[in-house]
């Protein structure tokens, strides 16, 4: 039975070692904040930190995450503070329908962690997340807002 650190806690699942770590967070953790786009890594959706690193959990097994620190939307604050992407994030009123973007606030987070500072051509290499509403504009504002902030 693989146990997960989410979000400082350890949760023993009952889970084949190849079942999406997205659906071990979701169906046997109770967290729903991540949530479920395309199921094959393209749309971002299902974006969590596993040992801070941004990774899409649709594709990435339960087995591969056992041991490792997984953070998702839910654990970003853990104090209940927000942080300052998700203050950018309300400031430049960048969600919509909102169904993407606890992947997208879990994949800048990262993308700011290695980058503090990041250039368009930074943000454009690592936020390939796809929003439906097409808040690009917004999330980019959002972004050099943040690494200002």
């Amino acid at each position: 039975m693989p146990r997960l650190n989410i979000n400082g806690k350890n949760y023993d699942v009952d889970a084949e070692p190849e079942i999406p770590l997205l659906w071990a967070i979701r169906e046997l953790v109770g967290l729903t904040g991540t949530k479920y786009g395309c199921g094959i890594a393209q749309c971002g959706a299902c974006t969590v930190h596993v040992n801070g690193v941004a990774t899409r959990s649709c594709s990435f097994p339960v087995s591969a995450a056992a041991g490792k620190n997984i953070t998702t939307i839910e654990g970003l604050a853990p104090n209940g503070t927000l942080t300052k992407v998700q203050k950018a994030w309300l400031e430049h009123d960048v969600p919509q329908c909102g169904f993407c973007q606890s992947g997208m606030i879990m994949a800048v987070s990262a993308l700011l962690k290695t980058k503090p500072k990041p250039t368009d051509a930074d943000i454009d290499a690592a936020i390939t997340n796809i929003c439906r509403c097409g808040t690009f504009q917004q999330v980019r504002a959002a972004i050099h807002a943040a690494a200002n902030a």
